[in-house]
C-alpha cells in the first residue's frame, strides 16, 4: 500500500490540535508528513518543520508558496491538514482546493459566514475534496448508534439530549498568555466562543447519529468570565425536521467537567445513552426491557469501525484515526463515503452558531434556516 503525501499548515512548536493530526494520520500507515507551512512566524516553522522530519525544500514561510510549489511538483502533496485557529481555515482551504489539493480541515469550517462561503465557493469549482475532521464521528460506538438509529431500532426519534461541558475558562486563563484560551476566546480569530469550540460537535454528533437536521432554534448565551468577548456558555433549544425536540447545553465553565460530551437518543420504542469519556460502552433500552449495555467491538455491535480487541480503551486518537482512514480510502479510490464529515456539515455548523448568536442577541426568538 503506497503512503499518502500529506502537507500540513500551522500544527508548530506550541500547537495542540496539529499534533493530534499528525499522531492521527500515522496510526494506519496511510499517511507521510512530507512538507508543511507550520507557522506564520518563519523562523519557527523553519525549527519545527526540523524536528518533524520535514526537508527544508518543503517548509514554507507561507501556505500560498506551499500550494503553489507542491501543485508543481511530480511528487507534491495528495492532501494537506489545516490545523490553523478558526480565522485561518479558508485562506490556506481555498489555495489548495484551487491548486487541485484535497484539504481535510480541522473543525469549525471557518470564523464567519463570509469565511465558509468563500471555501465553498473553491470547492465548487474544484476536482479536489474537502474533509472536516469532527472526529467523534470516528468513534465505534457513534457509528453503532448511527446505524441503529437508520434501521429504526429506536423508532421515531422524539427526544435528542446533547451537551459538551468543560471548566478550563472557568478562571479568564486569556488573559495571563495562555496560547490556546488566547485565540479562542478572541472573536476575530474564533468567531464564536463554546457554541464554536465544543458547542458544533455536540450538534454535529446529534446529526450524524440520527440522520436529522436543525430546522429552528432558540438560544440563551452567557459570557460568565471577567472581560469575556464570546460565549462560554449556551442552553440551546432544537426543533428537528422529523418532528424530534432536542436541547442543547456547552459550556466551558462548568467546574469539575473535563471533557463531558454525552449524547441521549430518544424514541418510542427505545433508547440510547453514550458519554465521550467512557467512549467503549453505551447502554441501549428498548422500552419495557431491561437496560443492556453495549461494548465496543462486543457483541451486538459492528466490528467495522474498531482495530483494537474488546475491552481495549479506543478512544480520541483513534477516532480521529479512523477519520484519516477513511478519507485515505475516498481520495486513493475516488469513491464517497457518507460517514466523513464534509462540507456540508462545515456550513450546517456555520448556520448553527450565527442561528444561536442571533437567537441569543434576540431574546432567545426563534431562528429558523
Amino acid at each position: 500500500m503506497t503512503r499518502l503525501k500529506l502537507g500540513m499548515v500551522g500544527g508548530g512548536q506550541g500547537a495542540f490540535i496539529g499534533a493530534v493530526h499528525r499522531i492521527a494520520s500515522r496510526i494506519d500507515g496511510r499517511f507521510e508528513l512530507v512538507a508543511g507551512a507550520l507557522s506564520s512566524d518563519p523562523d519557527r516553522a523553519a525549527a519545527s518543520a526540523a524536528e518533524l522530519g520535514i526537508a527544508s525544500s518543503r517548509s514554507y514561510a507561507s501556505y500560498e508558496d506551499m500550494a503553489t510549489a507542491e501543485a508543481a511538483r511530480p511528487d507534491g502533496i495528495d492532501a494537506v491538514a489545516i490545523v490553523t485557529p478558526n480565522h485561518m481555515h479558508a485562506g490556506p482551504s481555498a489555495a489548495f482546493l484551487n491548486a487541485g489539493i484535497h484539504v481535510i480541515c480541522d473543525k469549525p469550517l471557518a470564523a464567519s459566514n463570509e469565511e465558509a462561503d468563500a471555501i465553498k465557493a473553491a470547492a465548487e469549482t474544484s476536482k479536489a475534496r474537502f474533509f472536516l475532521t469532527h472526529n467523534y464521528t470516528g468513534y465505534p460506538l457513534i457509528r453503532q448508534a448511527r446505524a441503529m438509529v437508520a434501521r429504526s431500532d429506536l423508532g421515531q426519534i422524539r427526544l435528542v439530549q446533547a451537551e459538551y461541558a468543560q471548566d478550563w475558562l472557568t478562571e479568564p486563563l486569556e488573559q495571563d498568555g495562555h496560547k490556546q484560551a488566547g485565540w479562542r476566546t478572541d472573536p476575530t480569530r474564533s468567531g464564536a466562543g463554546a457554541i464554536g469550540d465544543i458547542g458544533t460537535h455536540a450538534f454535529n454528533l446529534a446529526n450524524f447519529v440520527t440522520g436529522q437536521k436543525v430546522q429552528v432554534l432558540s438560544a440563551d448565551l452567557q459570557s460568565f468570565g471577567a472581560g469575556r468577548k464570546v460565549d462560554d456558555n449556551a442552553h440551546i433549544l432544537l426543533r428537528y425536521e422529523g418532528g424530534a425536540r432536542g436541547m442543547l447545553w456547552a459550556s466551558q465553565v462548568a467546574v469539575g467537567c473535563e471533557n463531558g460530551l454525552r449524547l441521549r437518543i430518544y424514541g418510542d420504542k427505545g433508547g440510547l445513552e453514550w458519554a465521550q469519556e467512557n467512549p467503549n460502552h453505551m447502554s441501549y433500552t428498548r422500552f419495557g426491557e431491561p437496560k443492556q449495555i453495549l461494548t465496543r467491538g462486543g457483541a451486538g455491535t459492528g466490528p467495522d469501525w474498531t482495530r483494537i480487541p474488546p475491552g481495549h480503551p479506543e478512544g480520541y486518537l483513534e477516532g480521529f484515526a479512523t477519520l484519516y482512514n477513511d478519507i485515505a480510502d475516498v481520495i486513493s479510490s475516488g469513491t464517497d463515503n457518507a460517514l466523513i464529515p464534509n462540507l456540508q456539515d462545515g456550513l450546517d455548523g456555520m448556520w448553527f452558531i450565527a442561528a444561536a448568536q442571533s437567537s441569543s442577541a434576540n431574546d432567545g426568538a426563534w431562528v429558523g434556516r
